[in-house]
């Protein structure tokens, strides 16, 4: 007699902590410092000794930015100092306890600079109009400043892939010019250089790994609420594209660094009058060529 074979129901699965070896998190810091690494690299953004000033605003993108940083410095080819600095506006109800906090826990040196540029927007700039341009270049002065005074070498900021890809298109849209973001820059002064360490990092990833490790994020109570500006307006934009054609934010991003100046029409980039030009011929005169230049014997003589 054979024995009966009871067939037993199939274990209900766990569901993976996201904070576990091998989970979310634990792939998106892989991606994340890889990505990142990539970009100082390709554009030597920290070279040893390097002071640097990581801007943290409570956002997802800086706390991913000073995150995938304090990583990278435990391994990276040469050595560099991190500080986090947040600027404290005076906004109104701002939880001015939560960065410092957390700073704290993790043990990061950290300095907080009080500046009240919220009362100085709130003044100057009319109700319902835009304040983001005004509270940018506060905000800028203020960090260029802190970083003269206290020596630091760079000066990072969390803007990532997707950010870049939208100033493109608002300096497009609205300036009839091509540039974006670089990944590095020298400040209009020549006193600071400035890094972006997430150029290569889409919105969507830092969102997610954000989450993962649950930062104590601090929504923008100053200008958060203003959804008709023009980048907004650009993102949905983005977005909707993303969700025709999964792949295009990142195909314009790589775009962005794949120029040929030979094939667009500035001819400051590109020398086009040397093409096929005769060594003695003079150079064009345009407003001959356009038919507005003034014709001498067309002029009243004297009286």
């Amino acid at each position: 007699m054979s024995a009966a074979v009871i067939r037993l129901p199939d274990p209900v699965p766990r569901a993976r902590d996201p904070r576990a070896p091998g989970g979310v998190q634990d792939r998106l810091a892989r991606q994340l410092r890889r990505q990142v690494g990539q970009a100082i690299a390709d554009f030597g953004m920290i070279e040893a000794g390097d002071k640097v000033m990581v801007c943290l605003s409570g956002g997802k993108d800086s706390y991913t930015l000073l995150d995938i940083l304090l990583q990278l410095q435990k391994k990276a080819p040469v050595p560099f100092e991190l500080v986090a600095v947040n600027l404290d506006q005076k906004q109104p109800g701002f939880p001015e306890h939560v960065l410092p906090a957390y700073l704290a826990s993790i043990g990061v040196p950290f300095q907080i600079i009080e500046q009240d540029t919220y009362s100085v927007v709130s003044r100057v700039i009319p109700e319902g109009r835009t304040m983001c341009s005004l509270c940018s270049r506060l905000r800028r002065g203020a960090l260029y400043r802190h970083a003269a005074e206290h020596g630091f070498t760079r000066i990072a900021l969390g803007h990532h892939r997707d950010d870049s890809v939208a100033t493109f298109f608002l300096n497009l849209f609205h300036h009839a010019k091509l540039s974006a973001m670089p990944p590095k820059l020298r400040s209009d002064d020549g006193q600071h250089i400035v890094i972006r360490p997430l150029a290569y990092v889409s919105e969507a990833d830092i969102s997610a790994y954000a989450q993962a490790r649950a930062f104590p994020i601090i929504p923008c109570t100053l200008c958060g609420s203003q959804d008709t500006l023009q980048r907004r307006q650009v993102e949905q934009m983005l977005q909707q594209w993303e969700r025709d054609q999964p792949g295009r934010i990142d195909q314009i991003a790589r775009a962005l660094g794949n120029i040929h100046p030979s094939q667009l029409a500035d001819p400051a980039l590109f020398d086009f009058m040397a093409l096929g030009r005769a060594a003695a011929a003079p150079l064009p005169d345009p407003p001959a060529w356009a038919g507005t230049a003034h014709d001498p014997g067309d002029a009243p003589g004297p009286a």
